[in-house]
């Protein structure tokens, strides 16, 4: 055990390290949608369109990466993965038509997958204990959260003093510098458990097989519905829809002045509220059955957009959601994946928990696509944000009938 928990220091370390400087990169896309319309002359959902895409390569790449990683190593499909991104970053840059951008969002989706969870999850899942496992992965999810957390307002700031080409570069150049953490990840090649001496085919059929599973896949959709949507377009709400920021009030004080600030700052608070909510949902699937701790967050993330939407949008409204809702934002990550990992076996992890991935991004596709095409159509997010909470009630309900106990052991009973 002891050794063990030596291995997983630093392989937790470089790995938190990847999926914060990745989800950083990541997050801050939404901050750009309005100065890249602006600049163009774009309809919003030009540029969501490339988020949107963005989003579903994301959500393609994932299975692709975890194969690769589990096929040549982790290390290698992480490099792949970096140097995709940033490829993506700079291209992107010197695009100047909507084509150009939604071609090459290609590139980062895929870059988003071999730097993101799917790999990085599946790492740290194998190099941790039984009894240490829901919260090593809960640690490294809170990594995404905590580059949320800066990712954004760190856009804002460069904003203040480049054009968005070159903060793209900027962004480019520092997931580059990933590679040099690599020498550091090292993780057990073989896992123990269910799916060890199986082929990947094998696993795969078992689990495509297996109602749990697709119930799983379909639970995750709404998740990435409203992450998606919500990263994309929720600065540009903000900024359009709250009401003003009153001089010499407490946001005043701490130097929101705009809504646009506000609009940033509101982001980075929901990556803060979820290092906190990610950790106690990794604490609490060592003790309490993940699948009802799954179907609870989806309850409380129905209530508050509802709640939300249904309220005055004021600075403090804004801020009382971001909390409320960054609380849950990445906590189904850790369980997920867990459950994933109790059900199936750690050997084919990535793979399994990238192919259920892959319905979180068409979740995302559609909650960014949708955003930016209603906003050109009524000129308003309202319905946007009411089939959020729609999906939000179908997937706490979808992840009730799941079959938590390992496939091996039904197999047997």
């Amino acid at each position: 055990m002891t050794r063990r928990l030596d291995s997983l220091t630093p392989v937790l370390v470089v790995s938190c390290i990847i999926i914060a400087v990745s989800f950083a990169v990541r997050a801050s896309f939404g901050v750009f949608q309005i100065p890249v319309a602006e600049e163009f002359g774009w309809a919003r959902s030009e540029f969501s369109l490339a988020i949107a895409i963005q989003n579903l390569a994301w959500g393609i790449g994932q299975p692709i990466f975890g194969a690769i990683a589990e096929k040549i190593g982790d290390r290698k499909a992480i490099f792949l993965g970096a140097l995709t991104y940033a490829a993506g970053m700079v291209l992107t840059a010197g695009s100047i038509t909507p084509f150009g951008h939604q071609l090459y969002a290609w590139l980062v989706g895929f870059g988003i997958a071999g730097t993101g969870f799917g790999v990085i999850l599946a790492v740290v899942g194998r190099a941790a204990p039984d009894d240490k496992r829901s919260m090593a992965l809960a640690i490294a999810t809170a990594a995404g959260s905590f580059g949320q957390m800066v990712g954004a307002p760190v856009a804002e700031w460069l904003l203040g003093f480049l054009s968005w080409q070159s903060t793209f570069v900027v962004f480019a150049v520092l997931i580059l510098t990933l590679v040099l953490t690599l020498p550091f990840l090292r993780a057990p090649v073989a896992a123990h458990g269910a799916g060890v001496g199986e082929s990947m085919g094998a696993i795969l059929m078992k689990a495509l097989r297996d109602p749990s599973y697709t119930l799983i896949f379909l639970g995750f959709f709404s998740c990435g519905y409203q992450l998606g949507f919500i990263t994309a377009h929720f600065p540009a709400f903000v900024t359009e829809l709250c009401g003003p920021i009153a001089p010499g009030g407490l946001l005043h004080g701490l130097g929101i002045t705009s809504t646009s600030a506000l609009g940033a700052v509101a982001i980075s608070l929901i990556g803060a509220a979820n290092v906190g909510g990610t950790l106690l949902a990794g604490w609490a699937g060592k003790y309490y059955s993940k699948k009802y701790l799954l179907s609870a967050i989806y309850v409380g993330r129905t209530i508050v957009s509802a709640a939300f939407i249904l309220s005055p949008i004021t600075p403090g409204s804004v801020l009382l959601f971001s909390v409320a809702m960054g609380a849950m934002w990445l906590a189904t990550v850790p369980l997920t994946s867990g459950l994933i990992a109790h059900i199936y076996g750690l050997r084919y992890m990535g793979t399994l928990y990238g192919i259920v991935f892959f319905s979180h991004q068409l979740g995302s596709f559609l909650g960014v696509w949708l955003g930016g095409r209603m906003y050109d159509v009524f000129g308003d997010y309202t319905f946007v944000w009411w089939i959020g909470v729609g999906v939000g009630a179908f997937s706490a309900l979808v992840h009730l009938p799941v079959k938590e106990r390992p496939l091996e052991l039904r197999a047997l009973a």
